[in-house]
């Protein structure tokens, strides 16, 4: 298929690089232009606005940060909804807002355009691996269209409904879910810290008893290293979801008391210049509080 990428961040990059060697003929577009050169070496087309990559293309994926730059890259005379021809594909792989995602859908529809919502779970190393676990809604028809692409950039594919935003809903309470384990994990950690055990001893007890799963032994092992930086998503990232997922919450009328917890964590976290840190640095706070020495 003919495929428009924009966004060349750590994900974005190596979602691109995936779609390129499952033989997709690529156009891509980052706003800083070098990030885009290791792709046009693999004989991706590099475009000069969102609008250049969408043209002529069957599907065009965005992942991008937050709204702020989603909205940036698809209205306004270069954006996609300009480039984008009739028929063709918006894929947003972006953690969005419940409100923007359904926005873009009724945009995308006016336009004459078809829109799907497709997240994923994985860090960057999983992104370069094709180990992505992607979620998809949208028309039916949509999904289908584009499956051969969402397969191509992860290990597997969860389909969840016609609605584009209940993919967003469902990435927002998976995040939350990750948030929420990554504070207990350092509650945990600072307190047997405290008491004089090595956080290494303690990790291969929660290995050996607790960790069935990748996602929880992998940032148990972050935490236990104090391995916040490089991040492979930050913290100020993670309370930009947990604030999202509040606001979804809120307008169902769902009450979520330890999201709202989560979220005076994470702000406490940025407030004390861990932003830009993973977002496992939950780990560093907690142990901060508890009067332990931190990286």
């Amino acid at each position: 298929m003919k495929v428009g990428f924009v966004g060349l961040g750590n994900m974005g990059h190596a979602m691109a690089s995936n779609l390129r060697a499952a033989g997709h003929e690529l156009a891509v577009y980052n706003r800083t232009r070098e990030k885009a050169e290791p792709l046009r070496q693999q004989g991706a087309r590099v475009a000069d606005s969102p609008a250049d990559a969408a043209r002529g293309a069957e599907a065009v994926f965005t992942m991008l940060a937050d709204d702020p730059a989603v909205e940036g890259v698809v209205f306004g005379e270069s954006g996609l909804l300009a480039g984008l021809g009739k028929g063709a594909l918006h894929i947003s792989s972006s953690t969005l807002s419940v409100a923007l995602s359904e926005r873009l859908a009724g945009a995308h529809e006016k336009a004459g355009q078809r829109y799907v919502s497709a997240p994923v779970f994985g860090r960057p190393e999983a992104a370069e691996a094709k180990q992505l676990w992607v979620l998809a809604a949208g028309p039916k028809a949509d999904v289908e269209r584009c499956r051969p692409l969402l397969e191509a950039v992860g290990r597997g594919l969860s389909v969840l409904g016609e609605r584009a935003s209940q993919a967003n809903v469902v990435k927002l309470s998976g995040n939350f879910l990750i948030a929420s384990m990554m504070e207990s994990l350092g509650e945990a950690f600072a307190l047997t810290r405290k008491s004089g055990i090595e956080p290494q001893v303690f990790l291969e007890v929660f290995q050996s008893v607790f960790a069935r799963s990748p996602i929880f032994g992998n940032y148990a092992a972050l935490i236990a290293q104090e391995k916040y930086e490089p991040a492979g998503f930050k913290l100020k990232l993670g309370l930009k979801d947990v604030r999202l997922a509040l606001e979804a919450a809120g307008a169902k009328e769902v009450p979520m008391p330890l999201a709202s917890l989560l979220r005076d964590h994470f702000l406490e976290s940025v407030a004390r210049g861990m932003g830009d840190k993973d977002w496992s640095s939950l780990g560093a706070l907690a142990a901060q509080r508890a009067g332990l020495d931190t990286k």
